[in-house]
Parts: C-alpha cells; structure tokens; sequence
C-alpha cells in the first residue's frame, strides 16, 4: 500500500553512504535535496560540505541540487561547494525537475541517484521519475510545521519499509 513512498534504501547520513562503490557501479550523477538533507535547514554550507562536493568531484559525479526553496538559498548553497547545476522550487515530488536535473548532468534514470530526507517529496518524486532513491534521516529535528506534520505520516510509512 505504501511501497510508492518506499526508498530504494534508507541511511543514517548523506555523509554515511559510499559514494565510490556506486560510482564503481555505474552511477555518475546525483541529485541532492538541501535542507535537512546536506545541512540543517536554512543554513549555509559548511566545511564537511565543501570537502564531501570536493571529494564527489574527485570519484567522477556530476550534481545537482533540487529544492523547493527559493532561488537565492539554492543558489547560496550550490555556490558555495563549487557546484554547476541548482533547481530551485522544484515542485517535488512532480516528475519534471528531476529529469531536468539530469538533463543539466547529462545522465538519465539508469545511472542517476537521488538523496533527500523527505518520504512524500524527494523519494516519492525520484520514485516516479524511476531514479534510485535514497532516503536519509533529517539532520535536525527543529523544522517547520508543515514539515513536523509530515514526519508523523512519514513514521507510518517507514513502520512499514522496515517490515518488508
């Protein structure tokens, strides 16, 4: 009932996952949520971020970052760890931002990852755009209502991926 939410995988951390065995696998991009995602929401990239793009670069990814938040946060942040590519009020989970972004990578479902910290958004999203999802858990607590009220469902939904 719940499988469309389902990630491909669930991890701790962005900062956890082995980015070189999924290049050794075949992927060379990935589309990154923002907030929560990569740093508390709101604020700026930090010296574990800059160095984790630099070291993205360096296995070979390209990347992306899609975001429901204005221009200017997305901007700010792409800018600050050296990125190329920022999609900013992404409409996720709507389907046409991530084919944008893989557009603007050059990559297409088959060798593209999505990262985000979001159930009915980012990995609902990647899942109708048949990219690899993986949900990770959001790096601060503190967020706003709308998002609060979503977690409650989300712990629903993840009840169940754990029992599959």
């Amino acid at each position: 009932m719940f499988e469309k939410f389902y990630p491909n995988e669930y991890m701790d951390s962005t900062y956890s996952i082995n980015f070189k065995d999924y290049y050794d696998r075949g992927y060379r991009g990935v589309l990154f949520d923002v907030d929560n995602t990569l740093v508390p929401h709101n604020a700026p990239a930090d010296d574990r971020a800059i160095r984790f793009f630099r070291e993205l670069k360096e296995i070979g990814f390209d990347f992306c970052f899609m975001s429901n938040n204005k221009e200017p946060r997305v901007k700010k942040f792409c800018e600050a760890v050296e990125g190329t590519y920022y999609i900013y009020k992404a409409n996720k989970p709507m389907v046409g931002s991530y084919e944008k972004g893989m557009k603007l990578m050059g990559t297409d479902r088959s060798n593209t990852l999505f990262v985000g910290d979001q159930l009915f958004t980012d990995v609902y999203g990647a899942n109708r755009a048949n990219v690899y999802s993986i949900l990770v858990k959001p790096m601060n607590p503190k967020e706003e209502i709308q998002i609060v009220l979503k977690r409650y469902l989300e712990k629903i939904v993840l009840h169940f991926y754990k029992r599959k």
